[in-house]
This record gives C-alpha cells, sequence and structure tokens, in this order.
C-alpha cells in the first residue's frame, strides 16, 4: 500500500486492573474508524507494574484479547503487556493483524533505574513486522536511549518504528527529542505512543506522544497530559522521495549485531 492509517491512544491506565483497561480501551475502539494500525502504550494492561503475578492469574490473557479486537474491529493492534513464559516473565510487544497473525517482540533493554531487570527477562531479537507492503520496527520504552539497538541497517531495514511507553513527565525532554533524533538519523517514520496521569507508583506521565516524518518533523503531537487519540496517514511515496533526495544511508558506518534477527 502507498498509505498507511496510524492510529496512537493516549490514556492513563488503570493500575494493575487488566479487564478496566480492556474495557476503557473497547470504549475507545467504537469511536476510531477508517485506521489500519492502532498503537497502545507500553503495558496497557496493568501500567508499568513490577508486580509480574498478574500475569498467571486466571482470565489474564492480553492476546486473546488483541485478536479478537483485531478480528472484529478490522485493525491491526500493537500494545506491550507482561507475560509467563516456561518460568520466566517478559514485557513483551504484540503486533496482531485482523485476520489473526501474531508477530511478537521482547523489550531488550530493561529499565534498571526501576528495577525492572530483577522481575523481567530481557529479550535479544530485533524485530520487523511487514503489514501491508510497510516494515515497522517494535521497540518498548527505554529501548529509545539505545540508538545502535534502534539503527536502521541493510539487514534490520525498516519504513517506520514504532515506541510504546511509560515514560516518566520527569524526563519528558529527552523522550521528545530522542523520539525526533530516531527519525532523523534513521530516515524512517517514527510512532511514540506514552501513556498520561500518575500510576500506582507515584510516577507521572505527561504523554508527549507523537507521529513523526523522516526528515524529525510533527505530523501530528499530542497535547500534554491530555487524554486523546492521535491519527495520520504516511505515505511510502514521501518516505523514497526523502530517501533518494537526501541518500545519507549510503555514507552509514557498517555494523552488525551477533544477536539481530527479524
Amino acid at each position: 500500500m502507498e498509505s498507511l492509517r496510524i492510529t496512537a491512544i493516549q490514556t492513563a491506565l488503570h493500575w494493575e486492573n487488566p479487564q478496566a483497561n480492556y474495557s476503557m480501551f473497547e470504549e475507545k475502539f467504537s469511536s476510531i474508524h477508517h485506521t489500519d494500525l492502532v498503537v497502545l502504550p507500553e503495558m496497557f494492561t496493568t501500567g508499568f507494574s513490577m508486580n509480574t503475578s498478574r500475569a498467571i492469574q486466571p482470565g489474564y490473557d492480553p492476546l486473546k484479547w488483541m485478536k479478537h479486537q483485531a478480528y472484529t474491529r478490522g485493525f491491526a493492534l500493537v500494545g506491550s503487556y507482561m507475560v509467563e513464559e516456561n518460568g520466566k516473565f517478559f514485557n513483551r510487544l504484540s503486533f496482531v493483524s485482523p485476520e489473526g497473525e501474531v508477530i511478537s517482540y521482547e523489550k531488550k533493554h530493561l529499565f534498571t533505574l526501576a528495577g525492572e531487570h530483577h522481575h523481567y527477562t530481557s529479550g535479544n531479537r530485533q524485530v520487523i513486522v511487514s503489514y501491508k507492503g510497510w516494515k515497522l520496527a517494535l521497540m518498548i520504552c527505554y529501548d529509545l536511549r539505545f540508538p545502535v539497538w534502534c539503527r536502521r541497517t541493510s539487514i534490520f531495514n525498516y519504513d517506520a518504528i514504532i515506541f510504546t511507553a511509560n515514560w516518566p513527565d520527569r524526563r519528558s525532554h529527552a523522550w521528545r527529542t530522542l523520539l525526533l533524533a530516531r527519525a532523523i538519523e534513521n530516515q524512517s517514520y517514527v510512532i511514540g505512543v506514552n501513556r498520561v496521569e500518575s500510576d500506582g507508583s507515584g510516577v507521572i506521565h505527561s504523554g508527549d506522544s507523537a507521529i513523526i516524518d523522516p526528515l524529525g518533523k510533527y505530523i501530528c503531537l499530542a497535547h500534554p497530559f491530555e487524554e486523546t487519540v492521535l491519527q495520520a496517514t504516511i505515505y511510502k511515496t514521501e518516505l523514497n522521495e526523502i530517501r533518494e533526495r537526501l541518500p545519507f544511508f549510503d555514507d552509514r558506518d557498517e555494523f552488525d549485531l551477533t544477536q539481530n534477527g527479524h
């Protein structure tokens, strides 16, 4: 497809309450029309919680819910959630298509400042989703601070990169700046989706969700501290024209990550 219609939901989250969050998002979905892809904040079922017991409680099944929503509403859905697998817990970001295809990425850079590394296992694979002719890279929150991991290369080559987050307001300047930097240095669209309001740990989030073009210009930017739904259309012609007119990628430094995979 020449174009891809993106929807980003900036919202508060119910702390460690999956069912309340499912209901809240279902209500928001009912007002979304004519979109190809909907992106939710990081850990959309619970908020950024270290209480991994939530991942093994009866009835907790984010992927089942995502599949049902994508199928019934006709758009792809992207969101991260805590999950248990073989005795380990992951902060997992899943892309779910309306047809039921699931592609998942496990957060590489765990946020040690909050002790995330004590509760979750780090992922080791870069992931690209192919959807409607677009290549979408999947990332989670703290990954944004690590440009080598996010860098577009001849192997890890994408059209847009998605960051889903629970990024605190006290470092919102870094969030906004790094989103722009990732767009500029990779000449790619960037979709950054963050939550708002205070979480169960007392951390305040300003949101500042954005969709950014390959030149690092805002296509749309959410008002801070407000619940909102951003919608924008991105274009393959624009992307290709920028990369052809400004062929900076040809002068890149060559490197390969040994744990790369997609």
